[in-house]
């Protein structure tokens, strides 16, 4: 064999799984910046609708509900057809949706399509990780995840700042058109890129618990992941909802500085958190099975004192104390979604994801929007924030005794193939 074509196949091996990576990452960024838009121009949307704050926080819970609903029937598919044409057939039906808000006329219209982008959402965020995970060795997987997981901070903010921008002074439908154009784009690069062969670089043996559905439900290290993460979703999901809406109507704020002021705080304090978290849970990795839970109950633990001073201090201390709780909220996202894909074996991870998907979400941020609604309709939106804080609380006691069934990955293993870097 020509030894200019040998090196060109190891370039080739080097760059598929990191240019999947990029493609992927920026398609979650979309993701996260088209459903969070309509955070950044909800005061607006209620306004027009005359709605309640309830009505307005049913709209983010009926679009997971239907996201958690859809997710069980993508994760079998996935686990037996190819990945990249369901991620490809999703990205362009929620791209079409949200293209389809801008057309909306009353809140009967915008909660049907709003419900319906969470089902072309869903067959990206069960599938599109265990790509991700099959580009790469295990050991490596908490800083490949706080990669593609940057996708969460950067896209909130995105969509907080896009919208918020936007809409003071072109109306609220306008940032969905900006929105929606690069997910056609996006979607048709994903048909150039190469399936990874699933499970190539994985370690542990199966075992009827991570290889079989049945068997999730005696999988501990799967479940404590699971619920410990519904319990943070619960508390992210809220804050995400509210908290623009608590500067703008608790803290007087204007509705751009609003989401202006979260909007930075998220996507700096989750580039930083996201990519500081899988380094460490891989970092102590070597030393301890369980630092992926570790990492993920300590930050929970953690973020609680940051944000009882960001609900109760308005003044200078406040933005601090939201910047302080969010880093720690969003620290767990790449370690605690890697304890969950090394909980279960390749054949069935995307399956697992989406029990872990509709578990996460139908006691986490599903309810979440609509009880803080509620109890801000019935006593005031600082007391709703009083919930985050409890779930927090719950997600760090679960994860610190999730520890003890934590997994016992290869560490030590040379990568191979596309996991060499």
């Amino acid at each position: 064999m020509p030894p200019c074509y040998i090196r060109e196949t190891v370039t080739s091996d080097k760059l598929q799984p990191r240019t999947a990576l990029i493609v992927l990452t920026a398609l979650n960024l979309l993701n996260y910046a088209d459903r969070n838009v309509l955070f950044a121009v909800q005061p607006l949307v209620q306004d027009e609708f005359h709605l309640s704050k309830t009505q307005i926080g049913y709209l983010t819970s009926a679009f997971l509900g239907f996201y958690m609903l859809a997710a069980p029937f993508v994760g079998p598919l996935a686990d037996r057809y190819s990945r990249k044409l369901i991620i490809v057939l999703g990205a362009i039906f929620w791209s079409a949706l949200t293209l389809l808000t801008a057309f909306t006329h009353n809140y009967t219209e915008l909660l049907i399509r709003h419900t319906l982008v969470g089902i072309g959402e869903a067959t990206f965020v069960t599938i599109a990780p265990t790509f991700v995970a099959d580009l790469f060795a295990e050991e490596k997987r908490g800083r490949i995840l706080g990669v593609f997981y940057l996708a969460i901070p950067v896209g909130s903010a995105a969509g907080y700042l896009l919208g918020g921008y936007l809409a003071p002074h072109h109306g609220w439908r306008f940032p969905f058109y900006i929105a929606a154009a690069p997910g056609f784009l996006l979607a048709i690069s994903v048909l150039f890129l190469k399936e990874p062969e699933r499970g190539q670089f994985d370690s542990l043996k199966g075992t009827p618990e991570r290889t079989t559905i049945l068997g999730l439900w005696r999988n501990p290290a799967f479940l404590t992941a699971t619920l410990g993460m519904a319990a943070m979703t619960f508390s992210l999901g809220g804050i995400q909802v509210w908290m623009p809406q608590f500067l703008y109507s608790e803290r007087h704020y204007t509705l751009e500085a609003a989401n202006l002021t979260f909007g930075l705080i998220i996507v700096g304090d989750g580039i930083v958190s996201a990519l500081a978290g899988g380094w460490l849970g891989d970092y102590l990795l070597r030393r301890m099975k369980s630092a992926y839970y570790l990492v993920s109950a300590a930050s929970m633990a953690l973020g609680i004192p940051a944000m009882i001073v960001a609900l109760f201090v308005s003044g200078r201390a406040m933005i601090p104390a939201i910047a302080v709780a969010s880093f720690f909220l969003l620290l767990n996202t790449a370690p605690l979604n890697a304890a969950v894909i090394n909980s279960v074996d390749a054949h069935i991870r995307a399956t697992a994801l989406a029990v872990n998907i509709f578990i996460i979400h139908i006691l986490g941020d599903v309810p979440s929007p609509t009880m803080m609604g509620w109890v801000a309709d019935k006593r005031s939106l600082q007391a709703a924030f009083i919930l985050p804080v409890i779930g927090m609380a719950v997600s760090s006691a679960i994860l610190f005794y999730g520890m003890r069934f934590a997994p016992a990955v290869s560490v030590d293993r040379e990568a191979v193939g596309a996991g060499k870097t």
